[in-house]
C-alpha cells in the first residue's frame, strides 16, 4: 500500500494575522509524528504558539528556517500518511513533494482539526520516532524518500496541561518535570508561577548546558568594539513598530494633563481590602472610573474609519491596559468592562496580567480594544505623552502616586498625589470634551464617593 502525502499549511492563528516567524522546529524530516503533535513553535505579532499538525505519519518535508517568516496559508510541513486503499498521489492543487513510504504495520489515514478546535484522540501522544532517512534529506521543502522501519507510533505520555511555550522553556532550562506539577491555572493549567515555585522548592534538577544545533553559531565573548550591529525588527517588536508608526502618521493626537490628590482613593482601597474577599487594586479602581467617565463622554470610546470619512461609536467598552510580559509591553483587553463591578474588573485584570507575564495571552485577548488605560507609574515616572493604540481614539495615563506637599482645605499638607494625562484623537472631539473627561476622572480620584452618583 502506498502512502498519501498530506500538506499542512500554516493556519490562521487568529484576529487577521497574515504570517508568523519560525522560532523553533520541533520535528525533523523523517520523524514519525502523531495526530495533533506540535511540529513548530512560531511567533506572531500577538503571541508565541506551538502549532500542532492534524496528520499523523512521517514528516517528508518542512518549509522555512528558524527566523524566517511564513505567510498564513503557505506550506508548513508535508506528512506521508498510510493509506488503506490503492496507491494515491498528492492532490493536484498541492505543491507537496513526492515521497514513497513502506510500512510494516500501516495505520489508517487520519485527518483531524487542530488541537483546540476538536476533541483529541485518546492514546495519541507527542512522542516522536526517527526513521531511516537518506543523508540528502533536509528542510526547506526538499523532497525525500523514507522507509519506515518501525511500527506505528506508540501511545505517548499523558498530555501536560501547558499552553505557553515560554513556561515550557523555563521548565526545560531549570530542569523541572512538568508532568510532576499541579497547575494553579484554570483546569489545572500550569503557569509560570508554578514552575518558579517548583524551582524555589528544589524540585528542579541539574540543568545540562545547551547544545548548539548543527550549523548554529556559537556565542562567544567579544570586545565591546564589535558588540554593535543591526537588530532586525521581528515578531512582536515589528508589529509594535508598525502600529505605532501608523498611529503617529495617521492620528492628529493631543495631550492634556492634571495633577490629582489620590489620598481619598488610596484610603478607599485600604478600606475595601480590610474586608473579606478578593483584594482590589489601584488599577481596578481606575478602570472603574474610566468606564463611568466613558459613559458620560461616549464619543471618546470610538475610532475613525480607515478612509477617514466617519467616526465609529463603540457600544461596549473593551478596556485595554498596558502590561509588561516576557516579550515586552503588551496590551491585554478586558471585554465589556462597562458591565463589570470593581471586584470583577480586578479579577480579570489580575488574570490577564498573570497570562501576560507567562506569555500565555491568546490573540483574541490582545485585540479589539476601544480605550486604553496606561499605568506608567509602575516605572517610577510622573508623566508621559503616549502614542495612541491605533485605531483607538483615546488613552488615559496614570503616573506614580507619591507623597507631595499639597494645599488641602486651605492648609499645606502632605498628600498622595498623581499626575493624570489624557491623549486623544483630535478628529473625534475638541479640547472641551477631552478636558471635561480628564477633569471628571480627576474629580473621581480626589472624591471617589462621586462614583456612587453614577451607579
Amino acid at each position: 500500500m502506498m502512502p498519501v502525502v498530506r500538506e499542512f499549511r500554516l493556519p490562521d492563528l487568529g484576529e487577521g494575522l497574515t504570517g508568523a516567524e519560525v522560532v523553533r522546529w520541533m520535528v525533523e524530516v523523517g520523524e514519525v509524528i502523531a495526530v495533533d503533535q506540535p511540529v513548530v513553535e512560531v511567533e506572531t505579532a500577538k503571541a508565541v504558539v506551538e502549532v500542532p499538525c492534524p496528520y499523523g505519519g512521517v514528516v517528508t518535508a518542512r518549509y522555512g528556517e528558524e527566523g524566517e517568516e511564513i505567510a498564513v496559508g503557505a506550506p508548513l510541513v508535508t506528512v506521508a500518511v498510510a493509506s488503506g486503499g490503492p496507491a494515491a498521489s498528492p492532490p493536484a492543487a498541492s505543491p507537496a513533494p513526492s515521497s514513497s513510504v513502506a510500512s510494516s504495520s500501516p495505520a489508517a489515514e487520519v485527518e483531524r482539526p487542530l488541537v483546540g478546535y476538536g476533541v483529541a484522540e485518546p492514546g495519541r501522544g507527542g512522542r516522536r520516532r526517527r526513521v531511516g532517512v537518506p543523508a540528502s534529506a533536509g528542510a526547506g521543502g526538499v523532497a525525500v524518500a523514507v522507509t519506515v522501519r518501525a511500527p506505528a507510533v506508540p501511545a505517548g505520555p499523558a498530555v501536560v496541561p501547558v499552553i505557553s511555550p515560554l513556561v515550557r522553556r523555563l521548565a526545560r532550562e531549570q530542569g523541572v518535570d512538568l508532568a510532576a506539577l499541579t497547575g494553579s491555572g484554570p483546569d489545572g493549567l500550569i503557569m509560570r508561577a508554578d514552575v518558579e515555585r517548583a524551582v524555589a522548592a528544589g524540585v528542579a534538577g541539574p540543568v545540562a548546558a545547551p547544545v548548539p544545533s548543527a550549523g548554529a553559531a556559537v556565542s562567544v565573548s567579544a570586545p565591546a568594539s564589535v558588540q554593535g550591529g543591526v537588530v532586525p525588527l521581528r515578531g512582536l517588536r515589528k508589529a509594535v513598530a508598525e502600529k505605532l508608526g501608523r498611529s503617529h502618521r495617521e492620528i492628529p493626537a493631543a495631550t492634556c494633563w492634571v495633577d490629582a490628590d489620590a489620598t481619598e482613593l488610596m484610603a478607599l482601597r485600604r478600606q475595601l481590602n480590610a474586608t473579606p474577599g478578593p483584594k482590589v487594586s489601584v488599577l481596578a479602581l481606575l478602570a472603574r472610573i474610566c468606564t463611568v467617565a466613558l459613559a458620560r463622554f461616549p464619543e471618546l470610546n470610538s475610532s475613525v474609519t480607515a478612509d477617514g470619512s466617519g467616526i465609529v461609536r463603540h457600544p461596549a467598552v473593551h478596556l485595554g491596559f498596558a502590561a509588561q510580559g516576557e516579550r515586552g509591553l503588551v496590551v491585554p483587553v478586558v471585554r465589556d468592562a462597562q458591565g463589570r463591578s470593581t471586584e470583577q474588573l480586578g479579577e480579570e485584570l489580575a488574570r490577564l496580567t498573570e497570562a501576560a507575564r507567562g506569555g500565555a495571552l491568546t490573540p483574541a485577548e490582545l485585540t479589539g480594544g476601544t480605550f486604553t488605560l496606561n499605568n506608567y507609574g509602575v516605572f517610577g515616572v510622573d508623566g508621559s505623552t503616549p502614542i495612541l493604540n491605533h485605531p483607538e481614539a483615546a488613552m488615559l495615563g496614570v503616573g506614580r502616586i507619591v507623597a507631595k506637599p499639597w494645599v488641602h482645605q486651605g492648609e499645606l499638607a502632605v498628600r498622595e498625589v498623581t499626575q493624570l494625562s489624557f491623549t486623544f484623537d483630535h478628529r473625534v472631539c475638541d479640547g472641551g470634551t477631552a478636558g471635561g473627561f480628564l477633569r471628571f476622572v480627576a474629580d473621581c480620584v480626589e472624591q471617589p464617593g462621586m462614583l456612587l452618583r453614577q451607579l
